[in-house]
């Protein structure tokens, strides 16, 4: 393991103050092994750093001070039992709960073992009426309309997936009685990933054409009466009397309603089958949805229900009665073969920088059993490191601890994670990546990103020696937004547009701009915003002042999801991550394993 506690000096501070490298591991480098601790674990003082807004600042103080004594704590905690040691929880094999006891749950059933083939859950509710909205996220309005909405989701969620994240959505399903953007009652399901949506699966009144594929011998969507449909004129009504009385031996075909309707009470009942999910509702099949390549059944850890319902009571039944085998916290294989090899003495042709979270154990194991793998990582010609800062548990830190030491592929840089301040373990990437491993280029990419790392080299050396490259997937007059969850205050940002800028989950940069981003960092000069692919594109707009950057554009550097014979695809879950790499292993070439 080694930290990485930045070069925080002043102007005044000689070189023998500055913090560097401390090497933990013994499977570090003898260039790693010569970087030698020479500070002591002070906070760093941040006030004549260059922050674009003093929330920001703050934030940064508090953090490193949080980090401080997380890590002084971290020393203590080696010989603790680690998160995969705890005992285990029990597996039940049925749960159930009242109306009242599932609303104090946080309309929320937990299964601690996940699904299997045959669970089920089955509910009681009843549809509230329809209530009028201003900005309902299912339909187009515009400024000053209303709309009456009646509409609910029931999901299924990877609640131990990642612990303080938003839980991914193995089972999105949305009946909206009312209020969608067609007019018309529809059943929407979906998967989700990290904020990612899949290609959502829509249920409209119309059966499944014959031609598409079933799931377990059912129909992904079966048929109801539409407010449209003319077999529900008076003289379709007519004419089907008329053919009862006159043939009784002729089959009657009934169109049922749609499944739900507001005040009025239904049973449904959501079950596993051996090829995706199925929905019954009142006895009668409603919908099926295949699974998607990522989850697993044994990841739905908890079922949820939210919006205009009430629930009556809820069962769940034939759940597994063993822990899954792919749970996020007992992932790590300390396996040789998995070990990172060390840092050549050479200066090597690319440097990876990974972004992660202290808890993001099955992701960084996904990155080595994946494209760490590729021959160019195997041999360190491309050398990859995890950059994640602590982790608000302590039993995390200490876990952390124990996987750096023994893969020696983390570098820990000491302060208490926040989001505003991944734009720190971007300078420490570039810090690391020209003066330890004497890179080329250097990348950085996130621990959801599944890289084609022959395919990057390849394409970054396309450009001739000598000159700057900015390579990615580059955002041309972006303007901040100003409202909502991602909102950008004008103190944080005063202009009207952001620089050019590679998006986050992967871009190149030659090693001459990282070198300066490093330095100018080192001197206070470094203009710090809370956006790191921005902070990223401002830095080399400031480089390219004094010299010229090539800027290269690429769509094969995948911002959302998987494309076909893309460089990185981003938003991969561990599941994703490895079925790519054993695709890749299998015919040669890369194919997208989507969430479709």
């Amino acid at each position: 393991m080694l930290i990485l506690p930045f070069t925080f000096k002043s102007p005044s501070q000689q070189d023998d103050d500055i913090p560097s490298l401390i090497p933990h591991s013994s499977s570090s480098s003898s260039t790693e092994r010569q970087l030698q601790q020479k500070s002591s674990r002070k906070v760093p003082d941040l006030s004549t750093f260059n922050f674009t807004s003093k929330d920001i600042q703050k934030s940064a103080m508090e953090a490193f001070s949080v980090g401080n004594k997380y890590w002084e704590q971290l020393q203590f905690l080696e010989f603790q039992s680690p998160i995969s040691d705890h005992t285990r929880e029990v597996c039940p094999n049925a749960l159930t709960l009242s109306g009242s006891e599932f609303n104090k749950m946080g309309s929320l059933i937990v299964l601690p073992c996940g699904m299997t083939l045959g669970s089920y859950v089955t509910l009681v509710g009843k549809p509230r009426p329809a209530h009028l909205e201003q900005d309902p996220k299912i339909s187009l309005l515009k400024p000053g309309e209303n709309l009456m909405v009646s509409q609910f989701m029931m999901e299924l969620q990877g609640l131990k997936t990642v612990d303080g994240e938003d839980p991914p959505r193995i089972f999105h399903f949305n009946p909206r009685l009312k209020g969608d953007w067609s007019g018309t009652p529809v059943i929407e399901m979906n998967t989700c990933y990290r904020m990612q949506w899949g290609l959502a699966h829509r249920c409209e009144g119309w059966s499944s054409r014959i031609d598409e594929e079933n799931v377990d011998g059912q129909v992904k969507c079966e048929k109801w009466k539409r407010d449209d449909d003319d077999s529900t004129s008076e003289e379709s009504k007519t004419t089907w009397w008329l053919n009862k009385m006159i043939s009784r031996a002729k089959k009657v075909r009934y169109d049922w309603p749609f499944p739900f309707a507001q005040g009025k009470l239904f049973v449904l009942t959501l079950s596993a089958g051996l090829e995706g999910y199925h929905v019954n509702v009142d006895g009668r099949h409603i919908t099926s949805f295949p699974y998607r390549t990522g989850f697993a059944l044994e990841d739905a850890t908890g079922l949820s229900l939210k919006g205009d319902v009430d629930v009556n009571s809820i069962f769940a039944g034939s759940l597994p009665s063993t822990h899954p085998s792919f749970d996020s916290q007992r992932t790590l294989e300390m396996s040789n073969k998995w070990k990172t090899p060390p840092l050549p003495d050479a200066p090597v042709d690319l440097f990876i920088g990974i972004l992660s979270a202290g808890n993001h154990f099955a992701e960084r194991m996904a990155v080595r059993k994946s494209w760490m793998q590729y021959d160019l990582v195997r041999s360190s010609r491309a050398v990859a490191r995890f950059f994640v800062a602590l982790h608000a548990r302590k039993e995390v830190n200490a876990e952390l601890k124990k996987e750096a030491d023994f893969f020696g592929d983390i570098m820990i840089v000491p302060y208490m994670d926040n989001y505003d301040l991944v734009v720190l373990k971007t300078i420490a990437i570039c810090e690391y990546g020209v003066r330890t491993a004497s890179a080329k280029y250097i990348m950085k990419c996130d621990d959801d990103t599944f890289v084609r790392v022959d395919m990057v080299l390849k394409e970054a050396n396309k450009i001739d020696d000598g000159k700057s490259l900015y390579l990615g997937n580059i955002n041309y007059y972006h303007k901040p937004l100003r409202y909502g969850k991602w909102a950008v205050s004008y103190e944080e940002w005063p202009e009207e547009d952001y620089p050019p800028y590679a998006n986050g989950p992967g871009y190149i940069l030659s090693s001459d701009i990282a070198e300066f981003i490093a330095s100018e960092f080192e001197q206070h000069k470094l203009k710090l915003f809370k956006m790191e692919d921005v902070s990223m594109g401002m830095w080399v707009e400031q480089f390219n002042k004094t010299k010229g950057v090539e800027y290269v554009h690429s769509l094969k550097f995948c911002q959302f999801g998987c494309i076909e014979d893309s460089y990185t695809a981003h938003y991969q879950s561990p599941r994703q991550m490895l079925c790519m790499w054993n695709k890749l292993q299998l015919h040669g070439r890369i194919e997208c394993c989507n969430m479709r």
